[in-house]
């Protein structure tokens, strides 16, 4: 059997933690900023972490 590869589209995209969740970084944060207050660019650094549902399909795509 050939290797399985990785959806490149996912793997750019989402990460897992140690612990089994999985990350994602979080949107409306590459341009148009200037418009933004500080308070709702600070708001957006980081990544939240994704449903139990969605969860599932995203690290099926990210089978090594």
């Amino acid at each position: 059997m050939p290797k399985l590869k990785v959806k490149k589209a996912a793997s750019s995209r989402f990460r897992i933690t140690r612990t089994g969740k999985v990350m994602v970084n979080r949107a409306r944060r590459n341009h148009l900023l200037a418009k933004r207050t500080r308070k709702s660019k600070r708001q957006l650094r980081g990544s939240s972490a994704i449903g139990p549902a969605d969860a599932k399909r995203v690290k099926k795509n990210l089978v090594d």
